[in-house]
């Protein structure tokens, strides 16, 4: 386990699937977590009195990462809360709500819905957040395998995911004077409702069956690659977009 002892850390989308895996792993390497939350505040609320009652520290708050009056908000609510951060953790993200998101068929209002959060959101976020990042901090930002992939559909969202794998290698050499390590990771199927949404548990264990280590990837697989790269054993990685997917 990665020692955090000391540190405090920003998960955003901390409510729900990886989010809140993430949260209780770096919870249960002693860091003091902030829980991000948009409409879950019931699961927020949860899941800090389970890291609170487990001996840890935690406290929820409420911000719409799409939203840039919202998220200066949240990081004003921040900052009477602490005097600094260690680790940001850039989960937010939401997939596309049509079925048809072809070049044909994707409209302005989902394309823009997707850069929104995935993409801008993250951005400025992460911007506003800078200033309480202590030298020595940790960025982790999700990006996807869609980039990847050659599927008609998923040009938008994977273009999202482009972006933030970009801005992961930027960001790496913008920070690095100050000791930041800023990577990302590229989930392959995860059993989330984010990402296995719709699919059946036959499609599911059809999928598992083909999968190298016959079964689909949870949030704790991400949750313990996080920790992983915001320890001090990953100071010598950044600017990476680092694949998790099992081998596939």
């Amino acid at each position: 386990m990665a020692d955090l002892k000391g540190k405090t850390a920003l998960v955003t989308g901390a409510s729900r699937g990886i989010g809140t895996a993430v949260a209780r792993r770096l919870a249960a390497d002693g860091a003091a977590v902030i829980v991000n939350y948009v409409h879950s505040e019931a699961e927020a609320t949860a899941l800090v009195n389970e890291i609170v009652a487990k001996g840890g520290q935690a406290f929820a708050v409420q911000g719409d990462c799409s939203d840039l009056a919202s998220i200066d908000r949240m990081v004003s609510e921040i900052k009477g809360r602490v005097d600094s951060i260690d680790i940001l953790v850039n989960n937010a993200g939401r997939g596309s709500q049509k079925s048809d998101m072809t070049l044909a068929g994707c409209s302005v209002e989902e394309f823009d819905a997707l850069f929104g959060l995935n993409t801008r959101g993250l951005f400025f976020l992460t911007q506003k957040v800078l200033p309480l990042l202590r030298d020595g901090g940790r960025i982790v930002n999700f990006s996807s395998t869609a980039v990847l992939a050659r599927l008609p559909g998923l040009g938008p969202y994977a273009g999202t995911k482009a972006a933030v794998d970009a801005f992961t290698r930027a960001w790496a050499v913008e920070l690095s004077a100050r000791r930041i390590t800023v990577n990302s990771i590229q989930p392959g199927m995860i059993d989330t409702d984010f990402i296995t949404r719709g699919m059946g548990d036959e499609a599911k264990v059809r999928f598992a069956s083909r999968h190298p280590q016959g079964r689909i990837g949870t949030p704790e697989d991400m949750a313990d690659l996080v920790a992983l790269l915001v320890s001090d054993d990953s100071r010598w990685v950044s600017g990476e977009s680092i694949i998790a997917a099992g081998g596939v």
